[in-house]
């Protein structure tokens, strides 16, 4: 029996080059709880040098939370380990 493992790497984006955040902090921020915008750049300091990443970081946050949501309302969504966000 011929096995074949497939390894797939999904690289991040940085969103913030200032404070090195990537589109993965901001979803682990959003799935761990955080409410607002302003929250996450409390935590994480996005968008806090130069400003040119807030729009990103926005949109990114919007989409990630709105995942969460989408988790919650629906217990598969929950259990699927491919739809959680990466680490």
């Amino acid at each position: 029996m011929l096995t074949r493992t497939i390894l797939i790497i999904i690289m991040a984006m940085i969103v913030c080059v200032c404070h090195d955040v990537s589109d993965r902090d901001i979803a682990r921020e959003a799935a761990s709880g955080c409410r607002n915008f302003a929250s996450l750049q409390d935590e994480l300091q996005v968008g806090l040098g130069c400003g040119s990443c807030v729009p990103c970081a926005r949109e990114t946050f919007a989409e990630h939370k709105a995942m969460c949501r989408q988790r919650a309302a629906s217990p598969q969504l929950s259990k699927n380990p491919i739809l959680t966000p990466a680490s």
